[in-house]
């Protein structure tokens, strides 16, 4: 079992930056790919990036390659998302997820845990 906790979301006006969190429980993090996806209101929850256990692989949605980033701390049990450049379009609950297998997918029913989500709004 593990569990995923999220933070770091906030408001922050379009151009600026947040640092996403997710922590995780347990001692077998290091196995998992991780992957961060976001749902805005009114809309289904997308793919945002995702990275694979060993941090060799890392895949983004179009909407977010070159000003988003993601990355792992194995000995922390963390994933980070480095959202640089936000645009108001990025405002959205962001949900961090944990992939059994290791590879890293962008579809979400490869992931096997969720965390509860932290908002993100980008003002214009």
């Amino acid at each position: 079992q593990v569990q995923l906790v999220e933070s770091g979301g906030g408001l922050v006006q379009a151009g600026g930056s947040l640092r996403l969190s997710c922590a995780a429980s347990g001692r077998t993090f290091s196995n998992y790919a991780m992957g961060w996806f976001r749902q805005a209101p009114g809309k289904e929850r997308d793919f945002v990036a995702t990275i694979s256990w060993s941090d060799r692989y890392t895949s983004y949605a179009d909407s977010v390659k070159g000003r988003f980033t993601i990355s792992r701390d194995n000995a922390k049990n963390t994933v980070y998302l480095q959202m640089n450049s936000l645009k108001p379009e990025d405002t959205a609950v962001y949900y961090c997820a944990a992939d059994r297998s290791g590879l890293g997918h962008i579809q979400q029913s490869q992931y096997d845990y969720w965390g509860q989500g932290t908002q993100v709004t980008v003002s214009s």
